[in-house]
């Protein structure tokens, strides 16, 4: 997928996210990230094998909530990241301020195509992704979008002024 598409939407479609709603005037969608399947994986196990005692459908509970109400988004102007769901929280690094990301992958992690992200802003900005899909994939939306931003700016700058033509005489 280049990094000037979307990622098809998931399930829920059929209906705008959070953050989708939240875009600002001419910002489009580049990149959605998603959780990988062993997040679910670990909430079903979970339940299975701890469900006969309350704490295992306490954790089930906890991880859907977490991985149903979590976002995380690259648009044409930021990086985004949205989690809760009765108390919201949302974090952004505008396409400009990005100074690089970190990929932290363990031995599953880079068999299985999960890890954790880290993106550094200007100054002590740090944007923490929990454990998604493809982070490297994401990182890569991420510094697209950023050099498109770049150039797009770059061209602006150097467009000459419309000239006015001099009168005859």
């Amino acid at each position: 997928m280049s990094p000037g598409t979307a990622r098809p939407a998931s399930k829920g479609a059929l209906t705008m996210s959070f953050l989708a709603k939240r875009l600002a005037p001419g910002e489009s969608l580049i990149y959605r990230g998603r959780f990988h399947v062993m997040q679910q994986i670990y909430a079903w196990g979970a339940l299975l094998l701890l469900g006969v005692i309350l704490v295992g459908v306490y954790i089930w509970l906890r991880e859907m909530v977490r991985l149903n109400t979590t976002e995380f988004i690259v648009t044409n102007r930021r990086v985004m990241l949205k989690t809760g769901w009765l108390s919201v929280h949302v974090d952004e690094l505008t396409l400009g301020s990005i100074e690089g990301g970190e990929v932290d992958e363990s031995i599953l992690g880079r068999l299985f195509g999960y890890g954790r992200l880290t993106m550094r802003g200007r100054g002590d900005t740090h944007l923490h992704f929990p454990t998604m899909a493809s982070p490297n994939a994401f990182r890569s939306a991420a510094e697209g979008a950023r050099i498109a931003e770049e150039d797009r700016i770059a061209g602006e700058r150097r467009e000459p002024p419309a000239s006015t033509p001099l009168p005859a005489g």
